[in-house]
């Protein structure tokens, strides 16, 4: 049988989320192939195909996030309301891939908490690495993770124990429409998630999982 995937898609020998190695070739778009795990149903961008980070810093140059935008700040509410529900104000958060300039935080500072920013580009201190934290937030960031489950197990490691981790990403939901999804055209978006993936990784970290709407995803590490 004819082989029609090059030596370098056959490189992906594992689910970059949960490790599983059962990666299949889900769908090629142009020139960009992208491979979904049967197991934690997770999309993702073959790593040949991602961006240098020069690119990646250049064009994040490009995001319209300003921290006094309100358009911006009612769409990271989402994420916000549900945390302020469950924190108390004597707690200390990490906004973990703030960018340059982080609406999020500045309206957790505005209710009272104190919160830290960390993003390799923006502010790559990594002595805020070195602390652990009442909960740490990801607004627009588990989409460019490159090792997703590297990146978990560091967040699982900054958390304290009885931690939250909030995450906004746009759910993965209709495979039909992969191809013209706003979100994958993003150059910088390379892991699409889907309900069941939080679920997964939930379970590998032992935390628990709770979607309390849509797009959104509270993690809780157990004490």
């Amino acid at each position: 049988m004819m082989n029609i995937f090059s030596n370098e898609e056959k490189k992906v020998k594992s689910c970059p989320v949960c490790l599983s190695l059962q990666p299949k070739p889900f769908i090629k778009i142009q020139s960009l192939q992208y491979w979904t795990c049967p197991i934690c149903e997770v999309k993702f961008l073959s790593p040949n195909h991602w961006l240098s980070k020069k690119d990646e810093y250049e064009f994040y140059l490009t995001h319209e996030n300003d921290a006094d935008n309100l358009g911006y700040r009612k769409f990271v509410s989402k994420l916000l309301e549900p945390l302020l529900e469950k924190l108390s104000k004597k707690t200390a958060g990490l906004d973990y891939g703030c960018g340059p300039s982080s609406a999020l935080a500045k309206m957790f500072v505005e209710h009272g908490f104190k919160i830290t920013l960390y993003d390799p580009f923006f502010y790559p201190a990594k002595d805020v690495l070195n602390f652990k934290y009442d909960f740490i937030t990801c607004s627009e960031v588990v989409e460019h993770f490159h090792y997703p489950a590297k990146e978990f197990n560091k967040l699982n490691s900054l958390l304290k124990p009885g931690g939250c981790l909030g995450i906004m990403t746009s759910f993965q939901t209709d495979d039909s429409r992969f191809k013209n999804w706003g979100y994958r055209r993003d150059p910088t978006h390379v892991v699409f998630y889907r309900i069941k993936t939080f679920m997964v990784v939930a379970k590998r970290m032992g935390w628990s999982c709770e979607i309390p709407c849509r797009n959104i995803v509270l993690m809780n590490k157990p004490f």
